[in-house]
């Protein structure tokens, strides 16, 4: 979607160190990122850094850019723009911030700010995992197609976005989120504790007996490989248990919007040590009060980077089914089933389409209703 479409959108990549400028056209960059410091505990300094950094990237334009489009930490008022609470990386901004009024003043633009697991997730859904899946079902002669996506990111933080239909869930609150999910293990705390980079290093810690370690998760990953000297078995085991935490919060969510599953974020890098546990957890059961043991979902799981899985998947169980009183048959496949992919196009990629695609998309509806008027 919007592939060739000519319109030029400004984005951004709103760290608490440093903002990327930037500007996509037919879902791709054109023009060299514009890296400023964030100034993130100032926030005169941070507004005037923000606007000159879109100045300088609409001065380097051949035509006028159509929006202004990117993600930004919440919580947030985002429909209107509006940043403000407890937000560790900018902490200028927790009395509230009118930013997006701010930057349309500035800049004579409209401007849609998101979060940023939900323009994951819409970047997913509309450029990346839901076209492929859906592609590769249809290459395989399967008439299943699917329509809805739950985007999840694993980094500093357990981020997640909801696509309904094609539409992005924003929730009536901007409120869509899993990090406040009951940890499995440990109900008294939020499920980010045990899926997040700090989640990672804490129970390798805690398994190696070296709590004083200095290492990040690529180096937990390094040691899980045998690459660098550490507690093997602690390393992998940390990564494991992240992916049990993470698949347990992933089925609640899944049972609810009954759609595809696809994981971004720097920490998918360990996929090898993380996914089986994951996969465990979304397969796993549960029972009712008189002891009958159940699926803990009703939809069966696949691995969708799996050929083999993939297959399955695709197939199902179609069988055919004869109409009463008839001669005539059906086609029915009683099973019902969801999968799990890892993103191609990267956490950033996919953020950076789905600012793009939703800028757009907000156009074209203000568009089509002046036409009714």
């Amino acid at each position: 979607m919007y592939r060739h479409d000519n319109r030029i959108v400004i984005t951004l990549d709103a760290g608490g160190t440093n903002f990327v400028f930037g500007a996509m056209q037919a879902n791709e960059f054109i023009v060299d990122p514009i890296v400023r410091p964030s100034c993130a505990d100032n926030l005169d300094k941070c507004l005037t850094t923000m606007a000159e950094g879109f100045k300088e990237v609409i001065a380097k334009l051949d035509s006028k850019p159509v929006a202004i489009s990117f993600a930004f930490p919440g919580p947030a008022d985002y429909p209107r723009g509006i940043i403000g609470g407890y937000l560790p990386n900018f902490p200028s901004f927790r009395d509230g911030v009118a930013l997006g009024p701010y930057l349309e003043r500035e800049l004579g633009l409209p401007v849609y700010i998101n979060n940023d697991g939900d323009l994951f997730a819409y970047g997913e859904a509309l450029c990346g995992v839901l076209p492929e899946i859906n592609a590769k079902l249809e290459a395989k002669g399967s008439p299943k197609r699917y329509r809805n996506l739950l985007g999840y990111t694993f980094g500093t933080g357990f981020g997640i976005g909801m696509v309904i239909d094609g539409t992005l869930n924003r929730g009536d609150n901007s409120c869509v989120e899993t990090y406040c999910l009951r940890h499995k293990k440990n109900h008294r705390l939020i499920v980010e504790e045990g899926v997040s980079a700090r989640a990672i290093k804490r129970v390798y810690g805690e398994l190696s007996g070296d709590t004083d370690h200095n290492l990040e998760p690529k180096d937990i990953y390094d040691i899980a490989e045998g690459e660098r000297p550490g507690d093997t078995e602690a390393a992998r085991s940390a990564f494991a248990e992240m992916g049990e935490i993470a698949g347990d919060a992933m089925a609640t969510a899944a049972t609810l919007v009954d759609g595809l599953i696809v994981i971004g974020g720097g920490i998918t890098a360990a996929r090898k040590w993380i996914m089986p546990a994951l996969f465990e957890e979304l397969r796993s059961s549960i029972y009712t009060g008189s002891g009958d043991k159940i699926d803990r979902m009703q939809m069966k799981v696949y691995d969708l980077d799996s050929e083999e899985e993939f297959d399955q998947f695709a197939h199902g169980e179609m069988r055919p089914l004869k109409i009463y009183g008839t001669d005539n048959y059906v086609s029915y496949d009683p099973q019902k089933r969801i999968g799990v992919a890892i993103s191609k196009l990267g956490a950033s990629k996919a953020i950076s389409l789905g600012a793009y695609a939703f800028a757009l998309s907000e156009l074209d509806k203000k568009e089509k209703a002046n036409e009714t008027i």
